[in-house]
């Protein structure tokens, strides 16, 4: 029963990560129709530049606080830079350059940071929590009370504030947005913004338990893609769900099969859903994106 219990913790924290990374994929997607497979790329930066504004001499708080927005920036950049210059918004236009930036971010990364798995101190200390003969890291807490306020904070964005109903507005008809005053480029810009916070949350988050290198944007990116996938993608709800669901069938594949299949679970589950279920699990309804 302990055993059972531990693979449902672990597979929550990989879960939770995975759903801020899906999440990402799900605003850019709603307000471009086209998926960003730069994703991953910010998830690395985050950890990555963490650890660098950690040894720049910043507190730790600061340190993420910095990598957060400085990720943000960097990828409404690449959608002011790159996204945007792609006059009629083609998906798959836009599907090619975030493919090139990603190439690209990684090999600056390699170049600033080196090829060396680096790694952040935990947020805070402390010995693991006994949960009926589980253990609970203190991290683990960090990474689950992030994620919840992460997707709070998104729920209250969208629902409650005049940035939000714009955001939803470009996203399910962008020209009746416009009509109505909505500046939807700098909607779009928003939505690379925030998807590189959520990826650098994530990436800050999990550093501490996993380390991080300037390649592990690739691995997190195709699991954070496969839990859209899995949930549905444009429908932020159902990327969480997703993500959660995807963290255990990894951890119960690992627990009760053989770690060695883990990280093709999420490549089966993406084949999987394409295949039975293109729309997702709680996909069905396209009159709404977010």
């Amino acid at each position: 029963m302990s055993a059972l219990l531990q693979f449902l913790i672990a597979g929550l924290k990989n879960g939770a990560i995975y759903a801020l990374i899906a999440l990402g994929f799900t605003i850019v997607f709603a307000a471009t129709g086209a998926i960003n497979f730069a994703q991953g790329e910010f998830f690395m930066l985050g950890g990555m530049l963490g650890w660098w504004f950690l040894h720049l001499g910043l507190p730790l708080p600061l340190a993420v606080v910095a990598s957060v927005a400085t990720t943000a920036g960097i990828a409404a950049l690449l959608e002011l830079l790159a996204v945007r210059p792609i006059g009629d918004g083609d998906p798959l236009r836009i599907i090619m350059v975030t493919i090139g930036a990603s190439v690209v971010l990684r090999q600056l990364a390699e170049h600033v940071f080196g090829p060396d798995e680096l790694s952040l101190p935990p947020f805070a200390a402390g010995a693991s929590i006994k949960v009926a003969g589980a253990a609970i890291e203190i991290q683990t807490l960090w990474i689950w009370g992030i994620t919840l306020v992460a997707v709070v904070g998104l729920a209250i964005l969208y629902r409650y504030t005049s940035l939000g109903k714009a955001m939803r507005a470009t996203a399910i008809q962008r020209e009746a947005a416009q009509l109505v005053g909505v500046d939807t480029r700098r909607m779009v810009t928003i939505a690379f913004a925030l998807a590189g916070a959520l990826g650098a949350i994530a990436g800050l988050a999990v550093a501490p338990l996993t380390q991080t290198a300037f390649d592990v944007g690739t691995g997190i990116g195709v699991k954070g893609f496969s839990a859209a996938i899995l949930g549905g993608l444009g429908n932020p709800v159902a990327a969480v769900g997703g993500g959660l669901i995807l963290g255990l069938l990894e951890s119960l594949t690992a627990g009760y099969i053989s770690p060695l299949y883990k990280d093709a679970v999420a490549l089966v589950v993406l084949l999987g859903v394409l295949f039975v279920r293109p729309q997702g699990l709680f996909g069905g309804s396209r009159k709404e994106k977010v």
